[in-house]
């Protein structure tokens, strides 16, 4: 369940809760509801040594005996570490916050609450004058707990397409420490994240080599270059993507060659490849499109005929399975993309390579430094291609999540097809069932779209369109592709596409609040 309320504990209320238990029953009502998924619970890191060393106190005044008193504590201590988050406490604003506040400690919790920019946000406290830093409620543990069960039905808010605040909620602790490792070291260009996270990808993709590189689409640029590609050649793939596809190809002075898609997956119409190669085709670049891998035995089959290297367009699949092997590993080389919206995303951008190929990798890694086989000396051309190490170390800390994210797509994916189907005005791709569907995009088709969008922007409902305008209808690339038979898939498809708010903290009520609405709008 995606939580949209936060509570920030003050000490006051957690030692009511261990030494006063008859002033503690809304503070355990606060804590089932954290159970039940209803709320996140957080405590600053500024609290816990006043909670420790009160606790202890009031225990030998009552007359505990000090080491028992300690002992307890201890106890008390890890038991609540294991049931709230810690909010830690930016360094460079304490003297700030000193000269500022009418409380100091109150002032650290307030300043820590900042992080949870997901939602909204309340201070837990007993002291009525509590320095919120005029940011924050505050509410006694009476106050909070009916705030957090109040029916706000009806007035719901807004939905964002992919709530990536959530996702940073989430893992906060993790990225911080990822990101605070990488400051300390300084070593913000192709430091030990960046291998570290190339091994951990590799591992995870079964493919023997991953090279991480500046974007999704440098991804597939120095893949293309690695391959030779250039002047005169042409490349095969599909025109119901996004631009950079066939952006890259046509970089390198080659062509794409557009063949159409399947209605029922959107991806790449293998039976339509073959007709389509000539003796200039040199490589063929199927796209996973929404989270599905395409049709890709089929295609490395007629590749392997025509002795062409395979390129998997993977920015939107990672994670993705496909006849029990993983979406980048299905193919001469697999491309992703680590943009922040992708299954598994960065803050910024970032892409990765994969290949089981020895001279391919070699090549790609020599590309995204200038071409550089040892410094300054150049044995191909090449790009600035490197991913930051910063973004790295946000990777590795998302990944360490990222079978449970991907879990909770496929069952968001699943709930989304079950509460659409039998309405024949909507249609949805179709998740083949030798494979899975990590579902980067929810998209579905339906008529007359403009009336459609507008009442979901009505409704509250964020959407977007994947995508509105095929590449061959593109101006840009008019002179520059050649197109191979029928494109009329991919023409209908991009007039009626939809995406639907997606994300793995998508929980099953906002779900239902948002199928109601396109029901109500193609009705």
């Amino acid at each position: 369940m995606a939580v949209n309320k936060h509570l920030v504990l003050d000490a006051s209320v957690i030692l009511d809760l261990w030494l006063r238990p008859e002033r503690a029953t809304a503070t355990e009502g606060l804590f089932n509801c954290a159970e039940q998924g209803r709320t996140s619970l957080w405590v600053s890191a500024a609290s816990l040594p006043t909670l420790e060393f009160v606790a202890v106190r009031r225990l030998k005044e009552q007359g505990v005996e000090p080491a028992l008193a300690r002992s307890l504590v201890t106890r008390l201590m890890a038991d609540l570490l294991k049931r709230v988050t810690i909010l830690s406490n930016s360094g460079y604003e304490q003297a700030e916050l000193y000269a500022s506040s009418r409380d100091f400690e109150d002032a650290q919790i307030a300043a820590s609450a900042r992080a949870l920019s997901a939602g909204q946000v309340c201070i837990v406290s007993s002291d009525v004058a509590f320095d919120t830093l005029g940011e924050f409620a505050c509410r006694q543990p009476e106050q909070a707990l009916e705030w957090l069960l109040e029916d706000d039905s009806a007035h719901p808010e807004a939905l964002s397409f992919i709530d990536l605040a959530a996702q940073q909620v989430a893992l906060r602790p993790q990225i911080e420490r990822n990101m605070d490792a990488v400051l300390r070291h300084g070593q913000f260009i192709m430091g030990p994240e960046v291998n570290a996270l190339e091994e951990k990808l590799a591992e995870y993709t079964g493919a023997k080599h991953c090279i991480t590189v500046a974007s999704g689409t440098e991804a597939l640029l120095i893949s293309l270059m690695a391959l030779g590609i250039g002047v005169g050649d042409e490349v095969i793939t599909t025109p119901f993507t996004f631009v950079a596809t066939a952006e890259v190809i046509v970089l390198l002075g080659a062509k794409p060659v557009f063949v159409d898609i399947e209605p029922d997956t959107c991806n790449l119409d293998a039976n339509r490849i073959e007709a389509a190669i000539t003796p200039n085709t040199k490589a063929i670049m199927p796209v996973s499109l929404y989270g599905q891998p395409a049709d890709m035995d089929e295609i490395t089959a007629i590749a392997a005929k025509y002795k062409l290297p395979v390129i998997e367009d993977a920015a939107q699949s990672f994670g993705a399975v496909y006849k029990g092997k993983r979406s980048c590993n299905l193919s001469t080389i697999g491309c992703t993309s680590f943009f922040p919206s992708k299954p598994l995303g960065c803050y910024g951008d970032g892409g990765a390579i994969f290949t089981s190929d020895d001279r391919i990798a070699q090549a790609s890694r020599e590309i995204r430094v200038h071409g550089q086989s040892k410094r300054y000396w150049h044995t191909r051309i090449g790009v600035g291609g490197r991913m930051d190490t910063l973004q790295c170390a946000v990777v590795l800390a998302k990944l360490e999540r990222f079978n449970e994210e991907v879990e909770q797509r496929i069952e968001i994916g699943t709930r989304y097809q079950r509460l659409l189907s039998g309405t024949p005005a909507v249609q949805g791709a179709i998740v083949r069932p030798d494979r899975s569907c990590v579902w980067a995009q929810f998209t579905i088709q339906v008529p007359h779209r403009e009336a459609f969008l507008d009442k979901l922007t009505a409704a509250g409902i964020s959407t977007a369109v994947h995508y509105p305008v095929p590449l061959h209808q593109q101006p840009a690339y008019h002179a520059s592709c050649r197109v191979a038979g029928s494109l009329d898939c991919s023409d209908l498809i991009a007039s009626k596409v939809v995406s639907l708010p997606m994300h793995p903290y998508l929980d099953q009520r906002t779900q239902e609040r948002i199928v109601e609405a396109v029901l109500k709008a193609v009705a």
